[in-house]
């Protein structure tokens, strides 16, 4: 009697540990799945778009001075588990992400590129060069970031990565903010085909409301849906300047 009391009262906790290990299988699979529709999604738009990128170079190239792409220390995904924010001595700072240099296509001058740093552009921004307006204006300056997702530090969908000083400064004023970093980053997201550039605090705080709500539900059918969302607003110029 004493021996089936036991295997009765235990056989909740398995069920329930049962039902978490199936839990963590799906999430791995699931995480896995999207992972691989995004390096896919990379590769396709590298090999596809190859002669598009190639006629941006040599448009770049032949019209300001400089370097073709423009690279950018940016804050990626924080792999710590939560209750070790924080606690990393080995960090000189704690940015709350892992930094990696973001690949762009040359927007700017160079010398203004390189003199101002860590500020947003605005619209009327006169260090924006005339072909760099106009890839802008269609995001086509992101796309030399295909390459960060091959490298693991991005995905194609995902929260934007913030410049280090700024990202200090926005989560200190915004709540929830360092929630995004719990993702890789993203070219493109639910944010980014919703909102326009940020120029405001409130621009942030409504593309933040729009991670988070990214991050609580993201699945492959997820990304795929941003993905396909994402062409018509490149083609219609919409959500940019």
């Amino acid at each position: 009697m004493a021996v089936s009391l036991r295997l009765e009262r235990g056989q909740p906790k398995s069920k329930a540990a049962e039902a978490e290990r199936t839990s963590s299988i799906i999430q791995w699979l699931d995480g896995f799945a999207r992972r691989a529709l995004n390096v896919f999604a990379a590769v396709t738009g590298l090999v596809l778009l190859s002669p598009l990128m190639l006629v941006i170079a040599i448009l770049i190239k032949l019209t300001s001075r400089g370097p073709v792409l423009y690279r950018q220390v940016r804050i990626g995904i924080d792999r710590r588990s939560p209750g070790r924010i924080g606690t990393n001595t080995r960090r000189h700072f704690d940015y709350g992400g892992t930094p990696f240099t973001i690949y762009k296509f040359r927007t700017m001058q160079v010398d203004t590129a390189a003199r101002v740093e860590q500020t947003w552009a605005r619209p009327d921004d006169a260090r924006i060069t005339p072909v760099g307006r106009i890839l802008r204006r269609v995001r086509l300056d992101e796309l030399p970031q295909l390459f960060n997702v091959l490298q693991g530090d991005m995905n194609v969908v995902g929260p934007r990565p913030e410049q280090p000083n700024i990202l200090l400064n926005l989560r200190g004023r915004i709540g929830r903010y360092q929630q995004r970093q719990r993702v890789l980053p993203g070219i493109t997201g639910l944010a980014q085909i919703n909102l326009c550039y940020d120029r405001t605090l409130a621009d942030v705080r409504r593309k933040v409301a729009l991670d988070l709500q990214y991050i609580s539900r993201q699945s492959t059918i997820e990304d795929l849906w941003i993905m396909l969302q994402t062409v018509p607003v490149m083609l219609g110029r919409k959500r940019g300047w």
